[in-house]
């Protein structure tokens, strides 16, 4: 049966590997790049130092992620066909295969519509005309209530209220799972957001994460999570080899924002949220740091950090982008190796 999940992995990248050169010759027909002005923060003041160290990345194209949507949504749904053409028993742990297929797509595709009027928003700069501009605080908003409706369906539909603490045993959260599980969709949506600001950060990052949950799928025998991992896992492996320093096209907020809720979600659906944290370490350091900053800022008036997030702290330290990729890859991959330990204690 691995044979399958392999070669839904292996398809997802021949497509990918095959479309990607035509989709980003695509995005500058569209001049669907990385924009040339200013950045400013969540107070609306200037990141000198941030662009500084992204100028060079000016006109690169975005929307890598998009592709990666589609084609995952499509291989995804292609070879669940073919489990029910061929009449093959779809095992998974829940009451309801559609329910589970339904909370994944759902997931994915809103969070990328999402982030895809970000792309947008970034390249048309709607904000500035106040036609179609949306402040940060509804953006957050609208990513509230979509982790809302998500995590209804995973207490209503799949059952799921339960969380398990090794060594400590099972706790039921009840309807306060509801809200736990909202919190988790939402920080690492904006946490795999922020990650994506070096060539192949993101990207590599989220890759091996996947692995670590693949390999749990897989010993709980969940099969439609575990062909979605894969099918995702292909386009990602294609993406990368465009992706890392000097990219050729970066994921942006479309795939950002919904790798990173979906990231989230299958730690849920795996019941894996105590290890889910320690699988996407790097992705709590990127955001956590950041967060601090904010709070220094908005609280204390002054900044906690010289700058942040983590990665643009080490830029700023005068590492170089290829450097602090590669040894976030590395301390990445032990983090998996943590939370894969972790996920198989009792």
């Amino acid at each position: 049966m691995t044979s399958i999940y392999l070669f839904a992995v292996f398809a997802s990248f021949v497509l990918n590997f095959f479309l990607i050169v035509p989709f980003i010759d695509f995005l500058y027909h569209l001049k669907f790049q990385r924009a040339h002005q200013k950045t400013r923060d969540v107070f609306n003041k200037p990141t000198p130092i941030f662009d500084k160290f992204n100028v060079h990345k000016k006109g690169t194209p975005v929307g890598g992620g998009i592709l990666i949507l589609a084609t995952t949504v499509f291989v995804f749904c292609l070879f669940i066909f073919l489990y029910w053409f061929f009449q093959k028993k779809i095992l998974t742990n829940y009451p309801s295969i559609a329910s589970e297929i339904k909370i994944i797509l759902f997931t994915f595709i809103s969070f990328g519509f999402l982030g895809l009027y970000d792309d947008l928003n970034k390249m048309f700069l709607w904000t500035k005309t106040g036609i179609f501009g949306l402040r940060m605080r509804h953006k957050f908003i609208i990513e509230v209530i979509l982790s809302l409706v998500i995590s209804y369906w995973l207490f209503s539909d799949l059952k799921i209220q339960f969380m398990h603490v090794p060594f400590f045993g099972v706790f039921n959260l009840n309807y306060f799972y509801i809200l736990f599980s909202s919190f988790i969709i939402v920080a690492f949506a904006n946490a795999v957001n922020i990650t994506d600001g070096l060539d192949g950060l993101a990207s590599g990052i989220l890759t091996f994460a996947l692995i670590g949950f693949w390999v749990v799928s897989r010993s709980i025998l969940d099969v439609p999570t575990s062909l979605f991992i894969a099918a995702w896992l292909g386009g990602l492996l294609a993406f990368l080899y465009f992706n890392i320093w000097p990219a050729r096209v970066i994921m942006g907020d479309t795939g950002a924002l919904s790798f990173g809720a979906t990231f989230a979600v299958i730690g849920l659906i795996l019941g894996k949220a105590f290890a889910l944290p320690i699988m996407g370490g790097v992705f709590v350091i990127e955001i956590g740091s950041s967060l601090i900053q904010l709070m220094g800022k908005k609280f204390l008036k002054r900044k906690i950090f010289p700058v942040a997030p983590f990665h643009l702290y080490l830029q700023n330290k005068g590492w170089e982008e290829p450097k602090i990729v590669m040894r976030l890859w590395l301390i990445s991959i032990i983090f998996v190796i943590f939370g894969l330990m972790i996920a198989f204690m009792k």
